[in-house]
């Protein structure tokens, strides 16, 4: 099955933000730095701890993460959020209070025709959706 994954980019908080995803969503974390990587003689030499590439994984969630950016470095912006689709309204509300820690709220968790819905910024600056959506029988 084809799917796509988010792949967070951070600057300097890899480490921290991973391990705050990993208290929300469980699951397995995996950190690879500059310096424990098989490319380290080709990678900068100045930030052997710095995170080359870092995965969690928890049964359909999959996030990837790295501190290595572009030379303009990074900005964040409205233009992609991280959509958390579920059939299980108690996991979307749990995984939404636990984002929610420092969290800018753009939409509380609340009911919709659908299931339920929210939308918040979280402490790192990246968007989420939290949707639960109620599956019709055929």
């Amino acid at each position: 099955m084809t799917q796509i994954n988010a792949y967070l980019k951070f600057n300097g908080n890899c480490r921290e933000a991973m391990a705050f995803y990993k208290n929300c969503f469980g699951g397995e974390l995996t950190l690879q730095t500059v310096g424990n990587s098989p490319m380290a003689e080709f990678m900068p030499h100045e930030a052997p701890e710095t995170i080359l590439h870092s995965s969690l994984i928890s049964n359909s969630i999959t996030l990837f993460a790295s501190e290595l950016t572009e030379p303009e470095g990074i900005t964040h912006g409205n233009a992609v959020y991280l959509c958390v689709d579920s059939e299980n309204k108690e996991e979307v509300k749990t995984f939404f209070e636990k984002l929610s820690v420092e969290a800018q709220f753009i939409s509380p968790l609340q009911d919709t025709p659908w299931g339920a819905f929210g939308v918040i910024k979280d402490q790192f600056g990246f968007g989420w959706y939290l949707n639960y959506e109620v599956k019709t029988k055929a």
